[in-house]
């Protein structure tokens, strides 16, 4: 059998393997971890992350949005193949800074026509505002196990960031999906509901 070339996608032939019936399974190297590893939590966060993208994408979305988000619903795949391979282990797929670098370009281009913020926003709105305000928990979420990742086995500092800055574009993402829409975005008023 040959090694996959770099950029060939990966073929499954058998979903099930039975490998990981008794709560082991694999990273990327070929190591077997615990299930309940961090780096495990991690790229399954990042995982249920890009199943909520998959979700605002079924819907509809802004014009505009869908390309970007398809894109990083691939480089979601990135990043979970990142951490999936002990950070040590070289010529394997790597988050990089180009990567980071896009997701500013469309935080800054999405956010230049908005509003200021003069209070913090619910998340709600329209249907595509509130998925992708449940994306940034969700992404939020990932940031945090990758967090404890590093912390135990050390990871690529760029996967840090880049989790950072999708979230903060999954904000901006969602006030635009509603300025887009004409819908005015939810704000908190602290102690509205006080008698």
């Amino acid at each position: 059998m040959s090694a996959r070339k770099r950029d060939e996608p990966v073929r499954l032939t058998r979903i099930y393997t039975r490998g990981g019936d008794r709560g082991e399974t694999s990273l990327g190297d070929g190591s077997r971890v615990p299930k309940l590893d961090c780096r495990i939590g991690a790229f399954g966060t990042v995982d249920e992350l890009n199943s909520h993208l998959g979700l605002v994408l079924a819907g509809d979305v802004p014009d505009g949005f869908r390309a970007w988000l398809e894109r990083i619903q691939n480089d979601l795949f990135d990043v979970g193949a990142d951490l999936s391979v002990p950070f040590g282990v070289t010529d394997r797929l790597r988050v990089t800074q180009a990567a980071v670098d896009e997701l500013e370009r469309l935080c800054d281009e999405l956010n230049a026509p908005l509003p200021e913020l003069r209070s913090f926003v619910l998340p709600g709105g329209t249907e595509a505002a509130a998925r992708l305000h449940v994306a940034r928990a969700v992404c939020r979420r990932a940031e945090r196990e990758a967090l404890v990742a590093d912390g135990e086995h050390g990871i690529n500092p760029l996967v840090l960031t880049y989790l950072n800055r999708l979230s903060d574009l999954l904000f901006i993402a969602a006030r635009a999906a509603n300025a887009t829409s004409g819908r005015d975005e939810p704000l908190w008023r602290p102690g509205a509901n006080e008698g």
